[in-house]
Parts: structure tokens; sequence; C-alpha cells
């Protein structure tokens, strides 16, 4: 079978809404992305399953609505993380986990089909199938777990955790996804996969400051509206205020940049291994920078972005739509 061009491969979308998911996959949907988006599926992360998927459903409907690609499947997967109990961060995101937009039950379905089923049967029905998880990583685990035939099929992981020079924002040593479910990150990290990870290293360089949403206010479309009053929200300013920086991450959004210009970000070959069960360290990502241990370099790991070619393409991507 001929490999897919990067531009044509087929895309499953693994989140948990979230204003930074949202705007993923805002970027994703746009008329102007050009990428195949065969699936969304979500996981229990920001807040629990049940907001999450509605949240997902919200924002694919409304990106078709607004011009975006539409009647995109939603499958709501894993309620709670391997072994752990849920940590969600309401404090972050809201309630709802998704401040800033009016909240509704969005009229796109849910799918029936469990989203770790759904991942399963579309790797196996598709080659060089790219999964891109920006939460934890409990559905992507489970079904590497649960069918260990689909590993050759995906062609990358492409994901938003984890941390080397940054530590942590959940805990002094872990990242929020990593450290909601270590045991699964730990799989995805010794799965046989080409992984891409955008961890705070990096999401702390792509920080979004006034001057980008008063850009984004200025479109003036429907769209630029609903983005503009998720980033005037109080989610924009936790960041600032627990980190004392200019502007506020948008760190899952760095996933799709990567697939619609991977030249915004420079990179390190590096292994990793995740820390799973120590109550001090749980979530640590150990990053063989040197190659110290001799584990294979299969992780490409984003050391720094082009902050203005980055807020750029989001804005190109916004603007797209009518």
């Amino acid at each position: 079978m001929k490999k897919r061009t990067p531009e044509t491969r087929p895309l499953i979308l693994d989140c948990d809404p979230g204003q930074d998911d949202a705007i993923s996959l805002m970027m994703a949907l746009s008329p102007s992305s050009g990428l195949d988006v065969r699936a969304i599926t979500v996981s229990a992360g920001n807040t629990s399953l049940d907001k999450c998927q509605r949240n997902a459903r919200l924002i694919a409907e409304i990106c078709g609505q607004q011009g975006g690609a539409r009647n995109i499947p939603v499958f709501a997967g894993c309620e709670t993380p391997l072994h752990y109990p849920l940590a969600t961060a309401e404090e972050v995101h809201g309630v709802e986990g998704l401040d800033g937009i009016d909240i509704y039950e969005p009229a796109l379905p849910l799918q029936d089909e469990h989203a770790v089923d759904a991942i399963i049967r579309l790797c196996r029905e598709l080659d060089d199938v790219v999964l891109v998880p920006t939460g934890p990583l409990t559905n992507i685990a489970t079904a590497l777990t649960r069918a260990p035939d689909i590993a050759p099929k995906i062609a990358e992981i492409v994901l938003m955790g984890g941390a080397r020079s940054e530590a942590g924002n959940i805990t002094p040593s872990a990242e929020f996804n990593i450290y909601v479910d270590p045991h699964a990150a730990a799989i995805v990290f010794n799965a046989s996969v080409a992984k891409t990870v955008f961890a705070l290293d990096v999401t702390h360089k792509a920080l979004i400051r006034d001057t980008h949403v008063d850009k984004i206010e200025k479109l003036d479309t429907p769209m630029s509206r609903i983005l503009t009053g998720m980033l005037r929200s109080d989610y924009a300013e936790y960041d600032r205020a627990k980190f004392g920086t200019s502007g506020t991450p948008i760190h899952d959004a760095c996933t799709t940049a990567y697939l619609l210009r991977p030249d915004v970000f420079t990179f390190k070959d590096v292994s990793v291994q995740v820390e799973a069960d120590s109550p001090i360290t749980r979530g640590h990502t150990s990053v063989d920078y040197w190659q110290m241990t001799g584990n294979p370099t299969d992780t490409k790991w984003a050391i720094d972005v082009d902050g203005a070619g980055f807020f750029d393409l989001m804005i190109e991507r916004i603007a797209a739509y009518p």
C-alpha cells in the first residue's frame, strides 16, 4: 500500500474540551485547513466525560455551521483513567469545561460506538492514521492494549502532554494530561509508534497576547466572536496569574499547527519514560535528551516555536470561516 502524504493522512482527534482543545478543533475543521479529519474521540479530563463529549459536539457543530468541515462523527470514550480516580480542571476551564461561549445541547449526535472501538476500527480500515490526543491518553492506551495489531497502521501519534524544562502545571513535576492518567501515558510512550510531543516546554512559548485577541476580534465574524469570548474569559487569566506571563498558552492548538505547518516548530529526537506510581512524581515525563539510556529515540520533542508564525496560522484559519 502506497503511503499517504502528510497532508492527506486520515486524522483521529482525541480530546477533552477545554478551550485550547476547542481552538485546536476550530483550526483543524477550518474551511482552509485541508485536513482529513475522520473522527473526534473524547475522554474525560478537563471535566467529566459527559461535559467533554457535549463540548466536542458543540464545537464540531459550530464549525460546520460556520462553513468548516461538517458532520464529523464524535465518539465518547473512557470516563476514568486506567487506575487512578479522575482529576479534572474546572478551576481553569470553568464548571462546564468551556467558559466564554454559550453552552447548549448540540444537535450533532453522539455516536453509539465507544471511542476506543472507533479508534481500533478506523486504524484497521485505514492506512497511515495519525492520532492526535490533546487530553489524557486513556482512549489511545486502551486501544493499543486491546488491539496491538493497530500499531503498524498508525503513522504517528501527535500529542500535547508532558514537561521537561518547564517542570509541571498540576504538580511540581507533572503536566496535567500525563498526571491524570500516567499509566496510559506510559503505554503510549512505550509503544512502537512514532510520536511527536508538544509539552509545556514549547506550549509556554506559544502565548496568545492581547494584540492577538484584538486581531481575532477585528475579524468580526461569528467564529471570531466565539473565539474572542473564550479568549477574554477567566480561562485566559488563569495561567497568566499562575505563571506570571504576559499571555495565555494555547497548549493543544500546537498539535494542529504542526499538522498544518510543521516548520513552525523545532524538535529534538528523544526517548521518554513516564513515572506512573510515585506519590511525589506521578506523571513525570523523564526525557532522555542526551540519549543516555540507549532507548530508541522514537519521539520528536518540540523545543521551540516561531510564535509569530504560530499565531499568524491560527488567525488565518479562523479568518477562513465566513
